[in-house]
């Protein structure tokens, strides 16, 4: 192990005095001697045993300054440039962030601009004049450095209880990729997540996932337990409870989706059905990003196996979904270009799925026009909170739940 930054700086400030006194071949040996010992650059070891130490006098602005060269010396506290936001803005900004869950700040920002008529008369987030001001003004690396301190404590990794379909597998084609032209809202990946508490025995709940590629779209919905029936049942509802029309369904190779009841209703009803190649999660990614997103960091991880806890989950979700889709911004890959080993990925501005369905060109002005009629009866901070409010019913019935197990236990 070398020598530390202050042994190295002791030992050129000995040193120095030495090598300006001694003759040529005396400064050659102390020099071999001295970058052998600190791994400096010959040039730089150098030019800092002939100035260490060193003092001169120059005239600046018409006043002699005398310089003197020497280690770097650190600022000492409460020098500086003075913070641009203040701490009442911080505070807002903190307050925002947990309530609105914890977004990045390239989301975070623009949704602060975008809401802010529906953020300001709330007085639990002491937005004052100026701290409006800044918070309209802060950007999203500002708001992911200040906010740094308190987002170290997020992290759970899922698990997969996906069980592949049977021989039907053969006359469902399977997609790699959406090409560029079917990249039109109404095609949506679908996918369940469990809710089985890390314990896969028995019957539990689950949530089907379905996301919209274009938009980011997202609706979920509750399911009792893995069968065909729920999760065809929920599927034939979405044309009459989307806002745009359903053209296709893309899934992975779980039993829930590759059974007749699911691939008859698509062909009954035109809806294009393809899969995912086995083992390559990757290819349902749009659908596969929500499932952390949108389910996990909302119900967690428990255990839900219950008619009640079903109920519970539906109308969570019936207030969250109108959130994440008509308020909360989400970014989209629009380019991918390969340099070398690495690939360079070009996102678009952060954008709610509602604007971005707005802004589509492929999306009919009837569908616009239903899509406005339904976000102007929505207000985000009253929407979170029925979340919040459902999101207590739900774990208070998981409470409960442990509590009576626990008393089996003592009996």
């Amino acid at each position: 192990m070398g020598l530390t930054m202050k042994e190295k700086q002791a030992l050129a400030r000995e040193i120095s005095k030495r090598y300006r006194k001694a003759g040529k071949k005396g400064k050659t040996a102390i020099l071999d001697e001295f970058v052998q010992n600190t791994g400096y650059n010959r040039k730089y070891a150098l030019h800092l045993l002939a100035n260490w130490g060193r003092t001169e006098l120059v005239r600046l602005a018409g006043r002699v300054v005398k310089l003197k060269a020497d280690a770097f010396k650190k600022r000492k506290a409460g020098g500086g440039r003075k913070p641009v936001y203040q701490a009442a803005t911080i505070k807002a900004l903190k307050l925002i962030w947990e309530f609105f869950d914890y977004m990045c700040g390239k989301r975070l920002s623009p949704f602060l601009r975008e809401q802010m008529p529906f953020l300001n008369p709330c007085k639990e987030f002491g937005i004052t004049k100026e701290v409006k001001a800044q918070l309209l003004a802060i950007s999203p690396a500002t708001i992911d450095r200040k906010l740094k301190p308190e987002r170290k404590k997020l992290e759970l990794k899922g698990r997969s209880a996906t069980r592949p379909g049977g021989l039907l597998k053969h006359q469902i084609p399977i997609r790699v990729f959406y090409a560029w032209d079917e990249r039109k809202p109404g095609f949506f990946e679908l996918d369940t997540v469990v809710h089985d508490g890390g314990n896969a025995s028995g019957e539990f709940c689950c949530t089907l996932n379905a996301t919209d590629v274009y938009s980011g779209w997202v609706e979920l919905r509750a399911l009792l337990n893995k069968a065909h029936r729920w999760v065809k049942e929920e599927v034939s509802l979405f044309p009459s409870q989307f806002p745009f029309p359903l053209l296709g369904i893309d899934s992975d190779n779980g039993g829930e989706f590759i059974n007749y009841q699911l691939k008859a209703w698509c062909d009954e009803h035109r809806v294009q059905f393809t899969r995912s190649r086995s083992y390559h999660k990757n290819d349902n990614c749009f659908v596969e990003q929500k499932n952390d997103m949108t389910v996990r960091r909302t119900v967690g991880y428990y255990r839900y196996d219950t008619l009640q806890a079903r109920d519970a989950l539906a109308e969570v979700y019936r207030h969250l979904c109108p959130l994440l889709n008509y308020f909360y911004p989400s970014e989209k890959i629009i380019a991918k270009e390969r340099i070398g080993a690495r690939v360079k990925k070009v996102y678009d501005k952060p954008k709610s799925p509602y604007r971005r369905l707005l802004e589509s060109p492929d999306l009919p002005d009837i569908f616009k026009n239903e899509l406005r009629r339904r976000a102007a009866r929505l207000n985000p901070v009253k929407q979170k909170r029925l979340v919040n409010h459902a999101l207590m019913a739900l774990f208070e019935l998981q409470s409960q739940k442990s509590l009576a197990a626990s008393a089996l236990e003592d009996v």
